[in-house]
């Protein structure tokens, strides 16, 4: 089956998957800042605004796509501030000439501002109850975040798809995979009983909306089983006692709903590797996306690859220091 084209995403061709679902568009059209999907703010004719969201053909099962929508609904339910997928002839996920979409009710927001205690507590709040119920069940569908696929498979990729500088490979090589022998002892040093969860997955400002009423999540794309860190350590910056310091912040809030395993700041440094790695290897996967050459124009260029190889070497630093050290 051939893969459908994100530039088969014109004005009316949105406009029309919408009507296909009873939905009459005024003709305001908003294209997000999103790269993995394809994301449009759609004005109707009563006045209101929905987000629609196509998703990237081949990337998702229909089910791993339903458990996210379950998960945000399961959340939804008991309150917490998530914008789940709308539900439109008992259906949460659509299909419109190859293309599955989703559509959400618009809520606005602004950039959170991380530095502040207040804020830091109230995120942890939110992560906390949305880690409670994330442990109740797991995913059946959707992947579990390991060294093996957040790891030493997008340096496969990379090694063997030719997007590293010839005169730069070997020493990428090395130490990306030194950098994942570094990540292998972090989580020797976790232990084996560190738990997986259903996570939000990518817990970054871009993420998160903020209102008078506190923070909510626009997208759980990327959500995914593993360990509650990986949707604490996007919060953290700074030296290590700033990161200390705010991590203390996070947890003031978290451990109102969650408990956290202290084992888990072993996995800081580890979890923050591994998205290294993997964000260059989602982008090379990515770079017959012409959206993505006009949007990372500095990716693939030497001066990219030479500053990977030494932010790789400071983590390898990092990762053999001991884990902060909490109040």
């Amino acid at each position: 089956m051939t893969t459908p084209a994100f530039s088969l995403l014109t004005p009316d061709y949105v406009m029309n998957a919408l009507d296909s679902l009873g939905y009459r568009c005024d003709g305001r059209l908003l294209a997000l800042n999103s790269y993995e999907n394809r994301v449009y703010q759609v004005g109707l004719e009563e006045g209101l605004m929905l987000i629609a969201k196509f998703y990237r053909p081949g990337r998702w099962t229909d089910e791993a796509i339903l458990e996210e929508h379950a998960f945000m609904q399961e959340l939804a339910d008991r309150e917490i501030p998530v914008v789940p997928a709308l539900i439109v002839d008992g259906k949460t996920l659509h299909s419109f000439e190859g293309f599955r979409f989703a559509v959400f009710t618009r809520h606005g927001g602004r950039a959170p501002e991380f530095e502040g205690r207040n804020t830091l507590e109230w995120m942890g709040r939110f992560l906390g109850r949305i880690h409670a119920i994330g442990a109740i069940k797991p995913f059946q569908h959707r992947p579990t975040l390991d060294i093996a696929s957040f790891g030493d498979e997008p340096l496969h990729f990379l090694l063997s798809n030719s997007f590293i500088p010839a005169d730069l490979d070997a020493a990428y090589r090395s130490v990306a995979e030194q950098a994942l022998s570094g990540v292998r002892y972090c989580f020797e040093r976790a232990g084996s009983d560190v738990k997986t969860l259903r996570l939000h997955g990518d817990c970054y400002a871009g993420n998160v909306l903020w209102t008078d009423n506190g923070p909510h999540f626009v997208d759980f794309d990327d959500s995914r089983m593993g360990p509650a860190m990986q949707d604490l350590w996007m919060l953290l910056s700074g030296d290590r006692a700033d990161m200390a310091r705010q991590l203390n912040d996070v947890l003031a809030g978290y451990e109102d709903f969650y408990d956290f395993d202290l084992h888990e700041l072993h996995l800081i440094e580890a979890l923050r590797t591994l998205r290294l790695i993997h964000y260059s290897a989602w982008l090379a996967q990515r770079w017959d996306d012409l959206a993505f050459k006009q949007a990372f124009p500095w990716f693939n260029t030497q001066r990219y690859w030479q500053e990977r190889v030494l932010e790789l070497r400071e983590q390898i630093a990092l990762m053999s220091e001991p884990p902060l050290q909490l109040v």
